[in-house]
């Protein structure tokens, strides 16, 4: 089986313009085929503001309507996708920006409404892992932006570390797939006061003493059981770290393995 590596980047890396020029480099030197998810919260939350528009979040989760979902719709689909497109063209890889609507590539179903209305947000419900095939046949570099579609013409707002783990599990069953998870700390620390204590590997029984001892907490309890979930559905590996885990020298950061 051929490997796909699925990669997703967060807002920290896409606003700061020398942050994204040095992985999309290190992005475009990356061997064999290569999926690309990024998100962009922080500047559509930026943008909102300057029309005038609020940001509602709840447990970090951005609550969109209508005026929100017009926003996210310009800023992920168009000025972070495309930006990011066109740096990839310059590297010399043949990128192709996607939302989930693009070749039917991603239906969601509206998250219904409990305790809290999101709106126009979607649980990813299925992936067309052949059409994303023939993409990556055809030497395209698929690059998607957190957008996906009900299949009734309506576009939702989508957690883009759950599009990158869905999509990693869809394409497993044609691909050896691994997720790398990109942000700004060098993987999940054993101590968050100290940058360098990176947790190198975590299999599902030290991830259970690392619960018990309160070492992993809060927002990072949900990414990793997102994680769980992905190898648990035939994802190889998962990989946690900041952009340096793309280079040969670095092996400090989290590798997450059933």
């Amino acid at each position: 089986m051929e490997k796909l590596s699925i990669i997703k980047i967060g807002g920290n890396i896409i606003e700061d313009e020398t942050s994204l020029n040095n992985f999309l480099k290190l992005f475009s030197e990356l061997e064999g085929n290569k999926i690309l998810v990024h998100g962009g919260g922080k500047k559509a939350t930026f943008i909102a503001s300057k029309l005038g528009i609020e940001s509602k979040m709840v447990n970090g989760r951005r609550i969109t309507d209508a005026e929100t979902l017009e926003v996210i719709t310009m800023v992920y689909g168009g000025l972070v996708n495309k930006n990011v497109v066109a740096k990839l063209q310059s590297l010399n890889i043949n990128a192709i920006g996607l939302t989930g609507a693009d070749i039917n590539s991603i239906q969601s179903d509206k998250r219904p409404v409990k305790e809290i209305d999101f709106g126009f947000v979607g649980d990813v419900k299925k992936v067309a892992n052949h059409s994303i095939d023939k993409l990556i046949k055809a030497d395209f570099t698929p690059v998607f932006c957190a957008i996906t579609h009900d299949g009734n013409g309506q576009l939702l707002n989508t957690n883009a570390d759950t599009i990158a783990s869905t999509i990693a599990v869809a394409m497993s069953k044609i691909y050896n797939t691994s997720i790398y998870y990109c942000f700004e700390l060098n993987g999940v620390l054993e101590d968050f006061n100290d940058k360098t204590s990176v947790i190198q590997q975590i299999n599902t029984e030290k991830y259970q003493n690392l619960l018990a001892n309160n070492i992993i907490t809060d927002g990072m309890i949900p990414k990793i059981d997102n994680c769980f979930d992905a190898l648990n559905n035939g994802v190889q590996k998962v990989h946690i770290g900041n952009t340096a885990m793309f280079t040969k020298e670095n092996t400090n950061f989290t590798t997450i393995t059933l």
